[in-house]
């Protein structure tokens, strides 16, 4: 079984050009998104009352952006800031990929430690980079 979908990433530029400020941007946009979601859905308040309603948005924040990821290349915050997630072929990294890396992202230690070229340990570990998304024209 094929680990990414039929349809390719989105189109890239330099991978270099994803900065440190704009994936911030787009993690703070999705952890947001995270929280609205397990608000409406299990009527947690923010900020968080307790480890419990933490964990619900931290589980709710890996399946919405690991998804999204995973399956199309970008999660909503990523999209606003024009970054993708891709693979060494430059197609996305299918679902299980995009639940792991984001897993491995949330705890945050692994995205902190990054190679010369700006890749975290959690996309070492998936085969993934992010990279930047060109303004359409």
């Amino acid at each position: 079984m094929p680990s990414s979908p039929s349809h390719d990433a989105p189109d890239v530029a330099d991978p270099t050009e994803a900065t440190i400020g704009r994936r911030l941007v787009a993690l703070v946009i999705d952890w947001l998104l995270a929280a609205l979601i397990a608000g409406l859905a299990f009527g947690i308040g923010y900020p968080p009352e307790g480890p419990r309603q933490s964990f619900v948005i931290q589980f709710v924040f890996i399946v919405f952006v690991g998804l999204f990821v995973g399956l199309f290349g970008v999660s909503p915050g990523k999209r606003a800031v024009r970054l993708a997630v891709i693979n060494r072929d430059g197609a996305v990294i299918g679902w299980w990929r995009g639940l792991l890396r984001t897993a491995l992202m949330s705890v945050v230690v692994p995205a902190l430690i990054q190679t010369k070229d700006g890749r975290g340990l959690h996309d070492l570990a998936v085969g993934s980079k992010v990279v930047k998304v060109p303004k359409a024209s």
